[in-house]
Formats: structure tokens, sequence, C-alpha cells
């Protein structure tokens, strides 16, 4: 159908809707019922088996399948029957792969689950009444009511339209804003060059409209385009690439290290079977196969934890950045304070008026005129700061819709982060009233007269003088210095619909509004300060206001600096001074964006709220853009994280929980990669000395498999320090693993390698009698690497001592250490077991010699901190 070649009421007779009263519930339950839900369909969906056959295409597994088949074909050829090896292989690496899958499988439901968290909603007319529901519930033939900000969730056709700019980039990939009315186009016209419609996916930059909805979900032109990238996969995080390029490194070093190995063994005429098996075990014991999924995991629940804190994370690689974010800029209205604003103070242009004056009546209702907000069923909607004046109007006993009957609007000039003012055109008997209210250094550039006492007719307007111009500022930044937000109100008459705002204004007055800051903020800003986070307010209120609410949150502890300032700043003058404000007042969307530019190119990693149009651009080039929960769905879209309480502390809250994802993923590395490479010394100093290997390749997996994966996932689970705050942010650029955690995973991983190889010399020097088949030494090798590793798990947690942080601080990997004891100890108990990982019971001294080698990683690790801490004094 061509919805933009036919007229308005021909639109409306196919969609069967009126235009002022909408669907009833029924007929939306029967268009739901043919057309569906208002979603695009994702790609392909999860598909167990297909993730199931992808693990197999990891490059160590693909090697373990190789040892497999070549341990198989060697015991066909010699013809012994013995294939245990290679079963044992084939199952663990099958474990290891529904293992993996179950971690993708509960990451994926974890970030669907949060993609129902952040739905966008949509104000449509139903049943003559405007409602506010959610986009996937919009079907065609619904009357949308749009607006600047607005995320439009359906292609629709525009009925009426009023200064209304699109952005359309989704679709066009140009970033100016499309002009939009109601007027039919030509035949030849393109849809997408179409005036008089708009898109889904696309956005309301500036003005308002009606429109009918005509195509919704996979109908629409974004519905095509996600046809043709469906299949496609989503890029990997930063954290996931740090990870890759950690393991390709591992990748290349060991099997530099276990070609070494295999040409060595042939010179020392140690069989190829037998080498191979070796440089096996070696290649099995240095790659961390699960810590990909295991940092999933992690992600995945640190979003979920986050969410249940009034934080939606959109975008996974904003947890990593959030734990290094040291800037964040914030908006003073409804993320510093209540937004819960109240008018308490009017001014004509020289003295505070009594609320019962006359002169306030007309203040008032010119406000209201120039207003947007409503009163639905006794509640006020709208604009903030438009409700405050309006509760302030219906408490003086007034009635809106009795004022628009004698004044009815005929044009708006919309209100405009960078004009800061909105201007209305009201029809009166004898012409038009311009109506303009803003920022009253900006209202007070359009005047030239002003209204000079309680009677207001023609022989009370005078011109305005600069005295009296001085007058009304001083008032103002009076006003502004007690926090108040300041609206000035204006108007003159003239015969004709202006096409523009010009000058030649009446001014009529001030109106004082509080919004009382967050009882929680002081506190969040304190937090932010201790945490070596710098707390910077950038608003579009006056310098005094912001001033007046900074030093009561503790914010203004620098200077402070208005936009008109910044304009006259090179961008190299603002980078080398950035530091040294901490509040920008009277800022455009450009100051926005030249201030979060400043502070990256000083290294900082800035964080960004906001919640208007004109915040986007910031918010989208910023590290982490956070968006208000309440605020428009432009906003939402450019940011990474949203906060549902609009509340600054959610994103100190963030913070901290981004801060505690990044150091349990650390502490989940650091345990994975030191066992990992204890395994690695094990191996290669019994090569070296040319004894048995201490440990084969089936109980190396074995390892892998339960001692190192269950309790590095409850690592990335461990409860958040409510100290983590107060750590120094950490660097983006920096490895994951630093020189001193490599020190220290390297000095780990040797104790525990030589903790296995002297319980395997024990055993085989005084246990064994077969020197060459030392099966009980490989029992305690086995047993004390196992039970070794579950006691370092405890080391990681954190880096001070282990007898002030206990043992009880992680249920979870209380939990994981006892299953995987039991599973450990289980292998030595059963006969099937037994043969089948080459093993034997143990008898009590035998035990008391595993536990007691394995408790010592601990004390490993104590003498290691003490150690540091004692270094760490010197060198302070």
């Amino acid at each position: 159908m061509e919805w933009q070649n036919i007229s308005v009421e021909e639109v409306l007779k196919k969609l069967k809707v009126e235009k002022n009263i909408g669907l009833d519930e029924e007929e939306v339950r029967l268009r739901q019922e043919r057309f569906g839900k208002n979603i695009l369909k994702d790609g392909d969906k999860f598909n167990f088996f297909k993730k199931f056959i992808e693990q197999f295409f990891d490059f160590m597994v693909i090697v373990l399948l190789f040892a497999a088949l070549i341990s198989l074909i060697v015991s066909f050829i010699n013809k012994n029957n013995d294939y245990i090896d290679s079963i044992i292989i084939l199952v663990i690496v099958i474990s290891n792969a529904i293992i993996g899958v179950a971690q993708e499988s509960k990451a994926q439901k974890a970030i669907d689950s949060l993609k129902k968290l952040s739905k966008s909603k949509t104000r449509v007319l139903r049943d003559s009444r405007e409602q506010k529901i959610s986009s996937e519930e919009i079907v065609p033939g619904d009357i949308l009511l749009l607006e600047s900000g607005d995320k439009i969730c359906a292609d629709a056709r525009i009925l009426k339209a009023r200064n209304l700019r699109v952005e359309e980039s989704v679709l066009t990939g140009e970033s100016s804003f499309a002009k939009k009315n109601e007027e039919i186009t030509s035949d030849d016209t393109p849809v997408l060059e179409s005036p008089n419609m708009i898109f889904s996916g696309s956005f309301i930059t500036f003005g308002r409209s009606i429109a009918v909805a005509v195509e919704t979900a996979m109908n629409t032109q974004i519905g095509k385009v996600a046809r043709l990238i469906n299949r496609s996969k989503p890029p990997q995080t930063p954290l996931q690439l740090k990870l890759a390029d950690m393991g390709r490194k591992l990748g290349i070093g060991t099997i530099s290290i276990c070609t070494l190995i295999f040409i060595l063994g042939l010179f020392q005429n140690i069989s190829i079977l037998e080498i191979f098996m070796i440089s096996i075990s070696l290649a099995v014991a240095a790659i961390p196969e699960g810590l990909t999924a295991v940092i999933t995991i992690a992600l995945a629940n640190g979003v979920k934890r986050m969410a249940k804190n009034n934080v939606i994370v959109r975008k996974l690689p904003a947890v990593e950045t959030l734990g290094s974010a040291n800037i964040i800029c914030t908006d003073k209205t409804g993320t510093l304070t209540q937004n819960k604003m109240t008018v308490t103070e009017i001014y004509d242009f020289k003295k505070k008026l009594k609320f019962e004056s006359p002169k306030v009546n007309e203040i008032l209702n010119l406000a209201i005129l120039c207003s947007n907000a409503k009163q639905i069923r006794g509640k006020v909607l709208g604009d903030p700061t438009e409700v405050a004046i309006l509760s302030t109007f219906i408490k003086l006993g007034k009635n809106k819709s009795e004022l628009e009957i004698n004044y009815m609007r005929v044009k708006e000039f919309p209100f405009d982060s960078e004009k800061k003012m909105m201007t209305t055109v009201n029809k009166i008997r004898n012409g038009y009233k311009i109506i303009s209210k803003g920022a009253p250094e900006v209202i007070l550039k359009i005047c030239n007269k002003f209204l000079s006492d309680e009677n207001n007719n023609e022989s009370n307007i005078e011109i305005l003088s600069q005295n009296t111009k001085l007058s009304i500022i001083k008032n103002y930044e009076s006003m502004a210095s007690r926090a108040l937000r300041v609206i000035a109100i204006a108007y003159k008459d003239q015969s004709t619909v202006p096409t523009q705002i010009e000058n030649n204004f009446i001014f009529v007055g001030l109106i004082g509004i509080i919004d009382p800051p967050r009882p929680e903020a002081k506190m969040a800003v304190k937090a932010c300060i201790d945490a070596g986070i710098k707390p910077v307010m950038v608003t579009g209120d006056h310098i005094l206001t912001a001033k007046a609410i900074g030093k009561e949150l503790g914010i203004f502890v620098g200077r402070a600096i208005i936009g008109r300032d910044l304009d006259k700043m090179s961008q190299k003058t603002l980078e080398d001074n950035i530091f040294s404000y901490s509040i920008f007042a009277r800022v455009s969307p450009e100051h926005k964006v030249r201030i979060v530019k400043a502070f990256q190119a000083r290294d900082s990693i800035v964080a960004m709220t906001g919640d208007g149009v004109n915040d986007a651009p910031a918010l989208k080039i910023s590290n982490i853009g956070c968006a208000m929960g309440t605020g428009t769905d432009v906003a939402k879209s450019a940011s990474d994280m949203i906060l549902i309480d609009d509340n600054f502390s959610g994103v100190v809250e963030a913070a901290k929980q981004g801060r505690c994802i990044y150091k349990n993923i650390k502490k989940s590395v650091h345990f994975l990669i030191s066992t990992n490479i204890g395994e690695i010394v094990a191996v290669l100093i019994a090569f070296l000395m040319r004894i048995p290997s201490p440990l084969l390749a089936i109980q190396l997996l074995w390892i892998n498999l339960v001692t190192d994966s269950f309790p590095a996932l409850a690592l990335v689970m461990d409860p958040i320090d409510v100290k983590i705050i107060k750590d120094k942010p950490a660097s983006l650029d920096k490895n994951l693993i630093c020189k001193k955690l490599i020190h220290k995973i390297f000095i780990e991983g040797f104790g525990i390698g030589i903790i296995c190889v002297i319980s395997f010399l024990i055993g085989r020097n005084f246990f064994d009698i077969n020197f060459d088949d030392p099966i009980t030494g490989r029992t305690m090798a086995f047993m004390t690497i196992g039970l070794s590793q579950l006691a370092h798990a405890f080391n990681v947690r954190s880096e001070k001592s282990i007898f002030k942080t206990g043992i009880f601080g992680n249920i979870k990997l209380i939990f994981a250490t006892l299953m995987c004891t039991f599973l450990q100890i289980i292998v030595t108990l059963i006969p099937k077991l037994n043969e089948l990982f080459k093993t034997e019971k143990l008898n009590i001294l035998q035990w008391l010699i595993v536990l007691s080698l394995s408790f010592l990683p601990i004390f490993i690790s104590e003498f290691e901190k003490f150690l540091f801490k004692k270094f760490s004094r010197k060198t302070t």
C-alpha cells in the first residue's frame, strides 16, 4: 500500500479508525491476533545442538580429539585392546562441550531477560483516551501521539505535524534531520523520501505529531533491513578480545614448549606415543578451556545484578568500562535533585509578589498558555517545570481548559536547548498573542518593554530601560543563588502569525521553582570522590543555581564556567584546564560534546548522564552513556545503560558493580592460569628429571573439567566488597594481568607444581612397587594437585590474608569446593573409576600426606602476601 500517495481521510478509512477516537480494546485484540506483536524477529534462536557442535571446533579440542585418535590407532596396531584412554578423552571432551553450551545458554537467557526491561513506551489514543503502552502492543490503525525525544515504533502516516523534524539515520545513514508534514506526495516519490511518512526506529528530534500506524514488526522498513542482518553475530566485547589475545599467547607458548619437549624426547629415545601423550598433557594443562564461558557468565550475572539495583546495561562492554570510569558528568535536574518542582517565588520587574496578587494571575496565565502540561483525571502530566507551574495555577482555583477557549493555540515554536525558550502563538479577538517563556537572559534579549504595575493595560506598558533590566537581573540572580530554577515570561500582540521569533516583546515577570537535592545524592557524591571519580555537573541552568546545588552536594570544589565562555575557549585550552572545572552551566549539546572530548583527551574514562534529545550526542561519544529511565527514547538509544529511577546514586552503584565484576574476572583468570601453570610445572619437572609423568593426560583433563571450572565459576560470582568503590579505577589500557599479578601467578603456579611432584615422589619412592608404573605416586599427585587447587581458590579471593577475610564469604565457592572434593575422592574409591583414571585407593597415611601437601598453597600465598605488604610499606 502506497500510504504516502493518498489523503489523510483515505488512510483513516482504509485502516477503519477515527482520528479523534482511535481503536477500541476489542479491535486492538483482533488486530494483534492478525498482525502479531510489534517486535522485530531476532536471528537464529539459541540452538543447543548447533552450539554443542561448535564446541568441537576449538583448537585445543581438536588437538585432544587427534590425540584420542592416535591412541586408538596405536592400540589397534598393537592389538592390546587398550581403548580406555581414547574413550575417557572423548567422554571428558563431550562433558566439557555440554558444560560450555549450558553456560552459553544461561548467559543468553540472562541477556534476553534484560532486553525486556528496556522496552520503549509509546503514547497512543484508544477509546478517546490517551494511553502509554509498550511499543510491542502497537497495531496498524493505532493513533500515535509523538513529541520531541520519542522513538517511533511503527511505520506511520502523519495526520498532523507541528514543526516536525525526524532523525532517520537508522535507515538512511544520514545524521541530518528530515522535515516532515502531512501533505500528499506525488506518485513517483520513494517511500523513504516521503515527508508525510515516519518510520520505525527513527526519532522525533523537534516538534510534535499525530500519526497513524500503517505497518508494524517485520513489515516496517526497518523490518526489511532486519531480515538481512539477522544472521550476523554480535562483536566481541573488549574484555573478550583481551582474553582471546591472552589465549592466543598462551597457545603459542604452549605449542612451542610441547614441540620442544617432543623433539628432546625423541633424542632421549622415549617412544613416540609416550612423548606425544606427554606433549598433549602439557597442552591440556596450559590452556584454561573454560575461561571464555566463565567470563560470559560473569558479565551476564553482573548485568542481572545491576538490574536489581535499577540499572539496565544495554551493552556488555559497558560492564568492563564501568570499573574504569574516573569522571562522571551529570545533569542536575532529576539526577542530583528530586525533580519534584514547586513554584515558591514570583517576581515582576522589581519585587517579589504575593500569590493573591492580580499580576501573579497574569504571569501564570501567560505561562500556562505557553505550556504543554495537562491535567488528566486529576493528575498533572508533562515537563516537570511546566507541571510545577500548572499545579500552582490549579491550586489558585484556575482551569487551563477554560483559559484555552479564549486563547486557542495556532502555532508553536517548541523549546530548543540552544535557544533556551519556547514560544506559542494564540488566537485572540483582534489578532494573535505571542507568548515566550525561557531562560531570563534569553527572554530579556527579545524584550524592549515591560509591564509596570498591577493593572495590566496598555497605559502601564513602559520602555525597558537599562536600570530596569539591571533590577530584573539582580532579582533573577538572587533567586538563582538560592538554588531556584528561574523562568521568565514575556508576550506581545500582533495582527499576523509570525514565521519566526522576533523582538519587541513585553517582559512580564519571573517564576522561581525549587527542586531540592536528593537526600542520597550527597552521600553518592562523597562515595564518588572517595573512589577517585570526579563528579562534574553539566547543566542548562543558571550558574548561580548550579553553584548553590553544587556546594550543598559537595560537587563544587573547583571552578564554574558558562557555555558562553566555553565558546571563547579553544579546545586545546579547554583540555589543558578541564580538571579545574567542576560545574558547567548554560551549556548546549555542542558544549557537552566538547567537555566529554576534553576529559577523554586527558586519558579519562567518562560516564555521562542525560535524558533529552540534546544529550544524545554526548551520551554517544562518552565511554559510558547513562540515560535516565524517564528520559527520551533518543537518549536511551544513544546510551550504554539506563538508570530506571533517574538517580545519581545509581551511577555510583553501577561503578561499584562494574569494579566488582572486573575484579572477580581477574580473580578467575588468576586462579585458572596459576593452577594451569602448576600442572605444566609438574609435568615438565618430571620430564626433565627423566621420571614418569606424575599426571596422565586423562587425569589432567579431569582436573581441568572439575577442580578448575567450578571454582572459577564461583569466583566470578564473589559477593561485592563494600570497600571496593574506594579502590582506584582500573585503566582500560592496562592488560588484564599486570606485571605484579604475573609474578604472583608464576610463584603460586610453580609452588603448586612442586607440591604435586613432591607428592608423586613420596608415593613412588615409599609406596610403589613398580617404579615404571607408579600408580600410587600418580594417585597421590592427582589428589594433591586437585585438592591444592581447590585450596588455592580461597587465596585469590583477596589480596589480604585468608585469616582476615575468612573462608565463608562466598557460599558458592564453598559448595563448589565440597562438590569437587567429593568427585575427586570418588575417583579413588570406585574400582571402575580406578581402572579408567589409573588410580587406586589410598590408605590413611597416604591421605594424611596428600592433605598436608594440599594445604601448602595457602601458606605459600600467605607468605607471598606478607612479603608484598612489607615491601609496599618500605616503598611508600
